[in-house]
């Protein structure tokens, strides 16, 4: 059976709904808890998958946070190798900055349901089911990155241009999180109580109304975005 090798930043930002299209594709999912597990292991550089998951610190802080080393190492290393690899949210600027590109915050925090636009790039890969129109994605950061000269722009949104990036078929960064489901953001709100009270104009009831709304049918096209990136990194890898 293949192996995911899933990195998380924080205990409830899990795979959500990205769980099930995985075990679909036969593969064994093993986690990884940064600050406290060894990312510098070879069985990491070795999984058929890795992916980076989200959280609350900066992609660039390693003095406070030195396991990013770790992690800033074993990307450069699979991405390098060209092995399958998924960055979301933070893993998203950290593959960025592993590509060369710059991390820096943005001018406001965009923590909101809204629509993601794609790219004519975007809308011929995986992220044609979270098109604009079909879908609104969860937005959850405050920092953003530069494109990478060799990746190809997937989406974007008014206030951060670089949503999506992917690098052939082997690697794909999201910036916005397609992984949240209805009952896993409950935690979110919990864990991130004092981001959501001082992000002005957001609050927790309105976000968990725009969870009411979107989350089923983000899990569903979710669902979709994934398969079909599986199928490539399996047609690729001629399996």
């Amino acid at each position: 059976m293949k192996t995911a090798l899933v990195i998380t930043h924080v205990p409830f930002e899990d795979l959500g709904s990205f769980a099930e299209p995985l075990a679909h594709h036969e593969y064994r999912i093993r986690y990884r808890e940064a600050g406290v597990d060894n990312l510098a292991t070879r069985d990491a550089y070795q999984a058929e998958l890795l992916i980076v998951l989200g959280g609350p610190i900066s992609a660039t802080d390693e003095t406070n946070y030195p396991f990013l080393r770790d992690e800033l190492h074993l990307l450069d290393e699979r991405l390098q190798k060209a092995r399958p690899t998924l960055g979301i949210c933070l893993g998203a600027q950290l593959m960025a900055r592993v590509l060369g590109s710059r991390v820096y915050p943005l001018p406001q925090k965009e923590l909101r349901w809204g629509p993601i636009k794609l790219t004519a790039d975007g809308r011929n890969c995986c992220l044609q089911h979270l098109a604009e129109g079909v879908t609104p994605v969860l937005h959850w950061h405050g920092d953003t990155f530069d494109l990478p000269e060799s990746a190809v722009h997937l989406a974007s949104t008014e206030l951060c241009k670089n949503q999506a990036f992917a690098l052939g078929k082997h690697a794909l960064g999201l910036q916005f999180h397609p992984e949240v489901t209805s009952r896993g953001l409950e935690r979110w709100f919990i864990g991130h109580a004092l981001e959501i009270t001082a992000t002005a104009g957001v609050s927790v009831s309105q976000l968990r109304a725009d969870t009411t709304r979107w989350a089923d049918i983000l899990e569903s096209q979710g669902h979709k975005c994934l398969e079909q990136w599986l199928r490539g990194l399996a047609t690729a890898a001629g399996t």
